[in-house]
C-alpha cells in the first residue's frame, strides 16, 4: 500500500495527497507534516517498511470537503486520491488513482465560494508587447478571453477579475514586481508554466479537442495567438485537475477590452464598486446599494454591469428601457420577483452536474426551480420593453427537463448517491420490485405457500430456506407421491424431499439482495438522469443566464423607485450636466433627505477642468466620487441619484484619492501617488473623467506646488486634450488659474464660520476659498486643546512672515528664519491675549471669566 502511495505522489508532487483508506483520507510522510500543522490535527505514524514509522494524519471522508478548502484558502493544491475498481473484483490491493486535483482556481465546493461571485482561474501568457488573457469560472462554465498591448492594460484586467487563481508564463514573472504585485493587491496564488505548456500547437489541439472541431476559426480569432495560448493552457490544466469533467463548458467569449470603460485597480478601490476600501465589506459599497435581486445568477450579472459599463449607447438605452419598465409596473415586478424568488442557482447547479459532484437533492433543488419557469415566462410576456420582451419570446422553460425529475427523483432523497432512496415509485419498474420485495417477501412467500398447498392438496409442505439451496419447497415423504411434475427435486432427505419451482426460484432471485441490487440500480438510473441533463447544458445556461439579467434589471428598478433615482439622458456633446447630485451609498446610510445636493457641469469647452478647495471634512471626496459613481451607474444602464443627469459617455474614470505606503514594494506614500498619476497622465484621454485629489502633498509645500500646477496645465490642454476633471487642492495658489488657463473653474465647499469652530454646510459653489481651516478641523478631531492654541500661535507668526511682507530682508539677500520651535514664555502668551481683547465688546461676566482663566493659566 505505500509503494502505492509513493507511486502515485510522485506524480502529483506540489499537491497535498488525500489517500482514501477505507473512511478516511490519509497523508503520509512530508504531507503529513504540512498538513498536520495547517489543518491542527494530531499526527501519528504508521509502520511502512522503514526503520522509522511514517508520519500520518488522516481526515474523515464525509468531512473531506471542510479540510480541503482549509488548505486551498492557504494557497495549497490538494489531490484527491480514491479506489478506481471493486473491491469485490480485484485482487491483491485495490488500485487507486488521483480523480481529481482542488486549487485555489477549480473549488467545486460551492458552499465555500460567495453565492454573488465567481472564482475564476486565469492565464496569463507575455509575448513581446502583447499579453493574452482567458479566464474561466468552473463552477459555472463561463469562458472569456482577450488581448491586450501594455502591462497597465493586463493589470486593469485583472482588476476587473480579480483571480483566485493566476497561470503565468516564465516572461510574465519577469515584469518587476508582479508577484509581489498581485500578492498585496489581489491576494492571488500564482502558478507558474514552463513555456511548453502555453506552446501554440498544443493549445491549439487542447481547444480543438474540448470542442470536438477540426479548425478554430468559429471560436477565435487567430490573428491573436496568444489568446489561443492562454485558452490551451487553462484547458490543459482544467485537464490535468479535473480529469475530463468540462462539458458545461460550451463556448470560448472573445471580447475586445476597450468595448466596455476600463476601471483600474486604484479607481475600483477608491470607487467601492463591490466593497469597501478598509474593511473589504460589501455593506457600504455600491453593489450593496444596487444589489435587490432574487437569486445568486442576477446577483452575479449585476455585478459585472459594474465591473464593465457600457460604451455602445444602443445598448444602454436597452438596458434604461427595461429598467424603467420595471420601475412604472410595481404589481408587474412584484410577480417577477415572486417567480424568481425560488429559483436556485442554476448556473452552479448544472457546474456540479458537469463535473459528477450533483447529488440527488441537487436535482430536487434544480427541479424545483425549473417549476417556476412557465411562470416566469408568463409574467414577462405581459412587457414590451425590447430586452425583456426578447428574452420572453426566446425563454426556454426546460419543461422536459422537469418533467424527468418530477418522475425520478424523490421528494425527499438521502444526502449520498449510493444509500437509496433517491428514485420516486413508479419511475422504474425494477426499481419498485426490489424494493417491493425488501417490504414483502414474508408475505410473498407465505402467499406461494398457500397457492401451493392448495393447488397440490399437500397440507404439511412448507416453504423453507438454508444457505446451501436458497429457498424451496418441502414435502414430507409420505405426501412425495402427491407433488406435480413441475416441481424440480433438489435434495432428499430421511423422511422429507426438497423441491424447487421456477416460480420459486424467480422469487428467490428476488428477494435475497434485493437491498444491495436496489442501492446499485438506483445509482445506475441516477447517473443516467445526471448524463441527461449534462447533454443540456447549453440550453440550461441559455435559461440561467436569461433568469440573470431580468432578476439585474429589476434589481436596477426597485432600487430606482425606493431611493427616487431618475433615468439619465445621453449626450454626444461631452457633457456632464448633474442637477442635485447625491451620493448612492452615504444617502442610503444617512437617510431620506440628510444628505445635502448638489449640481455638476463638466464640458469639453470652458468648463472642462474644475478646482475645488475648502477644508478637509468639508465634502470634497464626497463630492467627487459621487460625481463619478453617478456616470459609471448611468453606463452600466442603471437610473442614477439626482434630480435630473444630462451625460455623455466617457470611456475611461480614474481617480487618485487617497495614498498609503505600498513597503512590500519599497515605495512611499509620494511614491504610489506619483505613480498614479503617471498612470493617468499617459493613459487618459479626451473623453476621460478624472478624479484628483491633494496631488503633491507628500512633498515639500514648493516641490508638490509645481507639481500640482503642471498637472493641472497638462490635463486642461497638453497631449490629453481636454479630460474632464475634478481637482481637489490646499494649494489656493491653483486657484489663480482661472482666467489664464484654457477650461479652469474655480469651486468652493462652502462652510460658517462661528467664533474659533466652522459648520460644513456640503455646499458647492463657484469661486475659491481663502483658507483651509485645518486648524479648526483639528480641533473637531479631537486633538488636544494646547496643540490648537499652539498651531494657531504658529499660524499667526508664519502669516506674518509671509515672503511678501519681508521685502526687506529679500531685497538684501539674507534668508528669514522664523523662530517655531522656542515656545513663548506664559507671560508673553497672557500679554498678547490681553492686547487682543476687545473691551468695548466684552461684558462684564466675560471679563470675570477672561480674569479668571488668565490666573489659573499663571498659577
Amino acid at each position: 500500500m505505500m509503494l502505492q502511495y509513493r507511486e502515485v505522489k510522485e506524480r502529483y508532487r506540489d499537491c497535498i495527497l488525500f489517500y482514501r483508506l477505507g473512511d478516511f483520507y490519509e497523508m503520509f510522510f512530508e504531507d503529513a507534516l504540512q498538513a498536520s500543522r495547517a489543518l491542527e490535527i494530531t499526527l501519528t505514524g504508521r509502520e511502512c517498511g522503514l526503520e522509522e514509522k511514517a508520519p500520518m494524519c488522516g481526515v474523515p471522508h464525509h468531512a473531506a470537503e471542510t479540510y480541503i478548502q482549509r488548505l486551498v484558502d492557504q494557497g495549497m493544491k490538494v489531490a484527491i486520491c480514491e479506489q478506481v475498481e471493486d473491491p469485490k473484483s480485484s485482487k491483491g490491493i485495490v488500485r487507486r488513482d488521483v480523480v481529481r486535483v482542488v486549487t485555489p482556481g477549480t473549488v467545486l465546493n460551492t458552499g465555500a465560494i460567495p453565492p454573488d461571485r465567481n472564482n475564476y482561474l486565469m492565464a496569463v501568457v507575455r509575448r513581446i508587447n502583447t499579453y493574452g488573457i482567458a479566464y474561466v469560472d468552473i463552477t459555472t462554465g463561463a469562458f472569456h478571453t482577450t488581448v491586450v498591448h501594455t502591462y497597465s492594460r493586463m493589470l486593469d484586467e485583472l482588476a476587473k477579475v480579480d483571480p483566485a487563481e493566476l497561470l503565468a508564463n516564465p516572461a510574465l514573472q519577469e515584469d518587476l514586481g508582479f508577484r509581489e504585485h498581485l500578492a498585496n493587491r489581489f491576494h492571488t496564488h500564482v502558478t507558474t508554466q514552463e513555456d511548453w505548456y502555453f506552446e501554440r500547437k498544443r493549445s491549439e489541439e487542447a481547444i480543438r479537442t474540448h470542442f470536438q472541431v477540426s479548425r478554430l476559426e468559429g471560436l477565435l480569432p487567430l490573428e491573436h495567438p496568444e489568446a489561443v495560448q492562454a485558452c490551451g493552457a487553462l484547458f490543459n490544466y482544467l485537464q490535468e485537475t479535473q480529469k475530463g469533467n468540462l462539458v458545461h463548458i460550451t463556448n470560448l467569449q472573445y471580447y475586445q477590452a476597450d468595448r466596455y470603460m476600463l476601471l483600474d485597480a486604484s479607481t475600483r478601490r477608491n470607487l467601492e464598486l463591490t466593497q469597501t476600501l478598509r474593511e473589504k465589506n460589501r455593506r457600504g459599497s455600491l453593489l450593496w446599494v444596487l444589489d435587490k435581486t432574487r437569486t445568486a445568477m442576477g446577483s452575479r450579472m449585476l455585478r459585472s454591469f459594474l465591473e464593465e459599463p457600457l460604451l455602445q449607447e444602443e445598448a444602454l438605452l436597452r438596458r434604461q428601457d427595461a429598467v424603467q419598465e420595471f420601475l412604472e409596473n410595481p404589481m408587474a415586478q412584484a410577480e417577477v420577483q415572486e417567480a424568481i424568488g425560488g429559483i436556485y442557482d442554476l448556473e452552479r447547479l448544472m457546474g456540479k452536474v458537469a463535473c459528477h459532484t450533483a447529488n440527488a437533492r441537487d436535482l430536487l433543488a434544480f427541479k424545483q426551480s425549473l417549476s417556476k419557469l412557465p411562470a416566469l415566462q408568463a409574467r414577462l410576456a405581459g412587457f414590451s420593453s425590447a430586452l425583456c420582451r426578447e428574452t420572453a419570446e426566446g425563454f426556454d422553460c426546460l419543461q422536459d427537463l422537469h418533467d424527468l425529475l418530477e418522475r425520478a427523483i424523490a421528494e425527499e432523497p438521502p444526502l449520498g448517491i449510493r444509500d437509496g432512496g433517491i428514485l420516486r415509485s413508479g419511475y422504474d419498474s425494477q426499481v419498485d420490485a426490489y424494493r417491493e420485495a425488501m417490504t414483502n417477501g414474508k408475505q410473498w412467500l407465505a402467499a406461494l405457500e398457500a397457492q401451493e398447498r392448495k393447488e397440490t392438496g399437500i397440507k404439511t409442505l412448507k416453504v423453507k430456506y438454508n444457505k446451501v439451496f436458497g429457498y424451496h419447497l418441502e414435502v414430507s415423504s409420505a405426501q412425495s407421491s402427491h407433488v406435480p411434475d413441475r416441481y424440480i427435486r433438489k435434495q432428499t432427505l430421511a423422511n422429507a424431499e426438497r423441491y424447487v419451482t421456477p416460480a420459486l426460484k424467480e422469487m428467490e432471485s428476488t428477494i435475497l439482495g434485493a437491498e444491495e441490487k436496489l442501492m446499485a440500480l438506483e445509482y445506475a438510473l441516477f447517473l443516467e438522469i445526471r448524463e441527461t441533463l449534462s447533454r443540456e447544458v447549453e440550453r440550461i445556461k441559455r435559461t440561467a443566464r436569461d433568469i440573470a439579467l431580468v432578476d439585474a434589471l429589476q434589481s436596477l428598478g426597485e432600487v430606482a423607485r425606493t431611493q427616487k433615482f431618475v433615468r439619465p439622458t445621453l449626450n454626444r456633446e461631452g457633457v456632464v450636466r448633474i442637477q442635485g447630485g447625491r451620493h448612492p451609498v452615504i444617502e442610503k446610510m444617512l437617510g431620506d433627505g440628510a444628505f445635502i445636493q448638489n449640481d455638476t457641469y463638466l464640458d469639453k469647452g470652458d468648463h472642462r477642468f474644475n478646482i475645488i478647495t475648502g477644508p478637509n471634512m468639508a465634502g470634497k471626496s464626497t463630492y467627487m466620487r459621487q460625481v463619478a459613481l453617478i456616470v459609471l451607474m448611468a453606463q452600466t444602464g442603471s437610473f442614477v441619484p439626482a434630480q435630473s443627469a444630462d451625460l455623455c459617455l466617457v470611456d475611461r474614470i480614474f481617480t487618485r484619492v487617497g495614498a498609503s505606503d505600498d513597503l512590500a514594494s519599497g515605495q512611499s506614500t509620494f511614491m504610489v501617488e506619483m505613480t498614479e498619476v503617471a498612470q493617468i497622465l499617459r493613459n487618459a484621454t479626451k473623453d476621460s473623467l478624472v478624479l484628483l485629489d491633494e496631488i503633491g502633498r507628500g512633498t515639500s509645500t514648493f516641490d508638490g506646488l509645481s507639481i500640482a500646477w503642471a498637472v493641472v496645465e497638462y490635463l486642461s490642454h497638453g497631449e490629453i486634450g481636454g479630460a474632464k476633471t475634478l481637482f481637489a487642492t490646499h494649494y489656493h495658489e491653483l486657484t489663480e488659474l482661472e482666467g489664464k488657463v484654457e477650461g479652469v473653474q474655480n469651486y468652493r465647499i462652502s462652510v460658517k464660520e462661528k467664533g474659533d469652530d466652522i459648520i460644513f454646510l456640503r455646499k458647492i459653489l463657484p469661486g475659491s476659498a481663502d483658507k483651509s481651516y485645518g486648524i479648526q478641523v483639528a480641533k473637531l478631531a479631537g486633538v488636544p486643546p494646547w496643540v490648537i492654541k499652539r498651531s494657531k500661535e504658529i499660524l499667526k507668526e508664519l502669516s506674518k512672515a509671509d515672503i511678501a511682507v519681508r521685502s526687506g530682508a529679500e531685497a538684501k539677500g539674507q534668508g528669514v528664519q522664523l523662530d517655531l520651535f522656542t515656545p513663548p514664555s506664559p507671560q508673553e502668551n497672557l500679554l498678547e491675549e490681553v492686547r487682543s481683547l476687545d473691551l468695548a465688546r466684552t461684558t462684564p461676566l466675560e471679563a470675570l471669566l477672561f480674569l479668571h482663566r488668565l490666573q489659573e493659566d499663571l498659577k
